[in-house]
């Protein structure tokens, strides 16, 4: 019962963040500065995560067919192409890659 009301709770906590970003959107005004660093900060904290993801896996080096792999995506998804070929892209070049035995 405790595990179900701590779930609760973080539920309702993200709830509620996510709610007050249109809520409040109206009533707070950021300078122009502000809102490309906004922008900004997204987009470093986006890439960090795909770095680490990409590189570590399991607390040690992944290997050279996954970087691979989110590379291609990386490169699929800048040219704009649909999302579903971004993820079977970057996931076949992973998996033929491995099958290859590059690790």
């Amino acid at each position: 019962m405790t595990m179900f009301i701590g779930i609760m709770v973080l539920a309702a906590g993200t709830f509620l963040i996510r709610l007050s970003g249109p809520l409040l959107r109206e009533r707070i005004t950021l300078s122009p500065h502000a809102e490309t660093l906004l922008k900004a900060g997204a987009t470093v904290v986006l890439l960090a995560l795909v770095a680490t993801s990409a590189l570590v896996v399991d607390g040690a080096w992944a290997g050279w067919a996954l970087p691979a792999g989110v590379l291609v995506g990386g490169v699929l998804a800048w040219r704009r192409a649909p999302l579903a070929l971004v993820v079977v892209a970057a996931a076949a070049t992973t998996a033929l890659l491995r099958l290859a035995g590059v690790a």
